[in-house]
């Protein structure tokens, strides 16, 4: 117990300075790529340091891996250098019991980190994005442009050039009806649609409707079609969103919108996977600093801390491979966002299989 006492006291000593270290990195560097235009606006002072603080959260989530990183590898190697875990080993403790409870507290880092991110991180730093665009004078349109939704489980689909979110109108329209079946049953073309009495009001439309022959008919807009047209405006906005930005929930409806609008969803699904599956580089950052630890007696530091920036390098390179080809539907979304990390737990389990004790 008194072993595992002074192995965490010692890891923990460094892990909260390796933090602080890269939090104020981080902080400062946002604040400088910003600093012009803060002073060319005459941003005040309070204002900014609000920003700072909205985006310290983000900073934190950012230099967690980094900092147990770092650690873990100048926690072992100190204890190499020094030879302390020699007389560990030569006491028949094996590496994998000894680190046993440093990977307890990673798994457990890595929990608490998509918790953390999902209730706290998401909300600051989109608090500090929308501070900071105010502040900027930067403004995202809601106007959105060749625009499909497929909407009443298949049985309508709006097709529209333009939407104006001032004006809550939809120009050059297709309303498109169909049966059980999905079959056709009328197209309602018009110049624009207005949102009027929480439906949409056509304007200059026209309708075909298909006769008993199969042709189609031009024939005056039937007023019991359009109480059917009750899709609301906000389902036409330009509502794109970075599925990484929001929490759990967000995305979730998100994706059940895409869904529901027949657009592609792959890319938004694997985010959302990988919203879950990334937390853990921080239980892989510990595993393959224990595993990669003691492999040489000289720069015991350098080339441990060497081999483990190398490894997690790699593990960024692979999900971001994976993670390209679950956009592109190559591979299933979970598979992308999960692959790295099952892939990395297994390499970091053979490397300590053979490390040195």
């Amino acid at each position: 117990m008194k072993l595992i006492i002074y192995m965490l006291k010692k890891f923990f000593g460094i892990f909260i300075g390796a933090m602080f270290f890269f939090v104020l990195v981080l902080s400062i560097t946002d604040l400088l790529m910003n600093l012009w235009n803060y002073i060319s606006r005459g941003i005040a002072p309070k204002d900014i340091y609000k920003v700072m603080i909205l985006y310290v959260p983000k900073t934190i989530w950012y230099a967690t891996p980094i900092a147990m990183l770092f650690a873990t590898a100048y926690m072992l190697s100190d204890l190499y250098a020094k030879n302390e875990l020699l007389a560990v080993f030569a006491s028949g403790v094996s590496l994998f019991k000894f680190a046993a409870p440093l990977l307890l507290v990673a798994f457990g880092m890595s929990i608490g980190m998509f918790l953390f991110e999902d209730n706290v991180v998401v909300d600051t730093y989109a608090q500090k994005l929308s501070l900071q665009s105010q502040l900027l004078q930067k403004e995202k349109s809601l106007n959105n442009d060749n625009i499909v939704i497929i909407a009443d489980e298949g049985r309508l689909i709006y097709k529209a050039e333009y939407y104006d979110d001032q004006l809550q109108r939809l120009f050059n329209v297709n309303f498109l009806f169909r049966d059980e079946e999905k079959n056709f049953k009328a197209l309602i073309v018009c110049d624009n649609a207005s949102w009027v009495d929480e439906k949409w009001q056509v304007s200059n439309g026209y309708q075909y409707k298909k006769t008993e022959e199969g042709d189609l008919k031009c024939v005056s807009v039937e007023k019991d079609l359009l109480d059917f047209l009750v899709e609301p405006p906000s389902t036409f906005r330009n509502n794109t969103i970075s599925v990484e930005s929001v929490n759990t929930e967000t995305a979730r409806n998100y994706i059940h919108r895409l869904e529901v609008a027949g657009l592609p969803s792959s890319e938004a699904k694997a985010e959302y996977y990988k919203k879950f599956a990334f937390p853990f580089v921080c239980f892989i950052v510990v595993f393959l600093a224990i595993g990669l630890s003691g492999k040489t007696r000289k720069n015991v530091l350098i080339i441990s801390l060497g081999l483990s920036i190398t490894a997690v390098v790699l593990f960024y390179i692979m999900q971001m491979v994976t993670m390209l080809m679950a956009k592109f539907a190559t591979i299933p979304p979970v598979f992308g966002a999960w692959f790295p990390v099952v892939f990395f737990i297994f390499v970091s389990a053979f490397l300590l299989k053979y490390a040195k004790t």
